[in-house]
């Protein structure tokens, strides 16, 4: 597999469910644990200690995702004011992140976009998941939007 394992970054609940989803599908015949990363950004005004959301609800909602997923998970829960920090000094060199999106915002290089341009020039391949829309709204069946390898210009 990848050398610094499988990493899925929250963004919001469904599409970090599919991502894990894809994660688990990428690890079943490793067994690798995949981590999830969350980082909860803190603006500037507040102590980096009071993030604008209450640390209780958000790790009770990454429960609940990590519980539907049946994947085996690692939660890091960081609390930041630069995801791109956290990212360079928390995830190991070559991960394969999986990112999960919202099919119909993905492609207009957005900020999920961005953040795959940026792992994919610090060495990491990422892939992009999203919802089946064809699917049952119920049922997050997912799909690889896109696969991007470090230095691949597409």
């Amino acid at each position: 597999m990848h050398a610094g394992g499988v990493a899925v970054l929250y963004t919001t609940p469904e599409p970090t469910l599919v991502a894990l989803r894809t994660a688990r599908r990428l690890t079943r015949e490793h067994g690798d644990l995949v981590r999830l990363l969350v980082m909860l950004s803190v603006p500037y005004p507040l102590p980096l200690s009071s993030p604008p959301v209450k640390q209780e609800f958000t790790e009770r909602q990454i429960r609940r995702i990590v519980s539907k997923a049946s994947v085996e998970t690692k939660v890091e829960l960081y609390l930041c004011r630069d995801r791109r920090e956290v990212l360079r000094d928390f995830l190991k060199p070559g991960s394969l992140v999986v990112l999960g999106v919202n099919r119909r915002w993905w492609w207009w290089g957005g900020a999920e976009q961005k953040l795959a341009r940026w792992l994919q020039q610090n060495g990491h391949s990422v892939v992009f998941a999203a919802p089946d829309e064809e699917a049952n709204r119920r049922t997050f069946f997912h799909n690889v939007l896109q696969f991007r390898m470090p230095n691949s210009s597409h």
